[in-house]
């Protein structure tokens, strides 16, 4: 479920801070693209940032010059503590088999991304993945899952089917929900937590920037719930 990365590429939770990223990862926008009926269907790239050796990413949801920190981190008391679960996915998941392929959740990473909604649910659809057309849809979507909530695995092999990311980041935008969106970190970036602890390798992963997650320093969609914009 890994990727390439530069070795120096990583991403490193500061205590009640931001993130410090290092290794000249690119940065960019993702805008969730709906179809007619609101359904989460695409990704479209958006704002490309300069690239930069070094950043710091505002965690708190606070900051003037998002999504860059500030430092108003500390003028507000923004607690960060790291509540998450440090077990491995696998351990987390819950397993649903279908004939052809299967699909592993962990409910808590949810992103309210959505696009394990269209064409049928994908609880529903890993049922029907000895249909060419459902299991189309069923990888796609699970694929599409930016917090890697969801993953796909052929049960003839036992390998996830995950899309091929070069290692950066993501700020996703939600404008159906009218709403930013959580950090996206993408080709198996390493994430560091604040106390030096190393969190497994994924090759999609959500985190929290709107400060408001109570799965820290995973995005829990309480940006959703919370209006949480990053021009604001």
């Amino acid at each position: 479920m890994t990727a390439s990365k530069p070795l120096r590429a990583t991403l490193r939770v500061v205590e009640n801070g931001p993130y410090l990223v290092s290794g000249g990862l690119p940065l960019n926008k993702e805008i969730i693209g709906t179809n007619a009926a609101g359904e989460s269907v695409r990704w479209t790239p958006g704002e490309s940032f300069p690239k930069q050796d070094k950043y710091a990413l505002c965690r708190c949801g606070h900051s003037g010059n998002k999504p860059f920190c500030d430092g108003t981190h500390a003028k507000v008391g923004f607690d960060g503590t790291e509540t998450a679960s440090r077990r491995p996915y696998l351990e987390q998941a819950s397993v649903h088999e279908g004939p052809v392929l299967s699909l592993t959740d962990v409910e808590s990473l949810c992103a309210f991304a959505r696009y394990c909604d269209p064409n049928g649910q994908v609880w529903k659809l890993v049922r029907e993945t000895d249909n060419v057309l459902a299991r189309k849809f069923f990888v796609s979507q699970t694929c599409d899952c930016p917090s890697g909530r969801l993953v796909a695995w052929d049960r003839q092999c036992g390998q996830a089917i995950e899309p091929a990311y070069e290692p950066s980041i993501a700020l996703i935008e939600d404008p159906a929900n009218a709403c930013s969106g959580p950090l996206w970190l993408r080709g198996g970036v390493p994430l560091v937590g604040s106390d030096g602890f190393a969190y497994e390798v994924r090759n999609r992963m959500t985190l929290c920037r709107c400060g408001a997650s109570k799965n820290k320093p995973f995005c829990d969609g309480t940006h959703a719930a919370i209006g949480f914009r990053d021009d604001s």
